[in-house]
């Protein structure tokens, strides 16, 4: 059976990406491998074994274009309202808390925001399926 492991997502600035998902998520920096025209940078913590892989191509100076295709990555938080505060008081512009709802009964409490490279990431209330 497979394991998901990491998703890998490709940003301009390692530096301003890095200190993104530190502030945001508190993911740091597991691993580093630089080779000549690009770097890996794995983030993790101690919630979770999945990771996030940055590559930095180095040399490019335009933004990614994400296309139509892409949607968001996910994590969940214990406590929504107070990690939408924190994250507004960092300056890091997270979107309006969102309930959504199935034939009157709550499925999900969330909100997103956006990294440094227009990546949506999804932060919902722990519970359900959302662990």
């Amino acid at each position: 059976m497979a394991k998901a492991i990491h998703t890998m997502i490709r940003v301009l600035d390692e530096t301003r990406s890095v200190d993104f998902y530190s502030k945001a998520f508190g993911l740091d920096v597991a691993q580093r491998l630089d080779f000549e025209t690009f770097t890996l940078i794995y983030l993790s913590n101690a919630q979770s074994p999945f990771e996030v892989e940055l590559t930095v191509n180095k040399g490019r100076t335009e933004p990614y274009a994400l296309g139509d295709g892409y949607g968001h990555l996910a994590v969940s938080v214990v406590d929504l309202d107070s990690e939408h505060d924190r994250l507004g008081a960092l300056g890091l512009n997270p979107k309006k808390i969102v309930e959504f709802n199935r034939d009157g009964a709550l499925i999900a409490r969330f909100f997103f925001i956006e990294d440094p490279d227009g990546y949506k990431i999804e932060v919902l209330q722990r519970g359900g399926r959302f662990q």
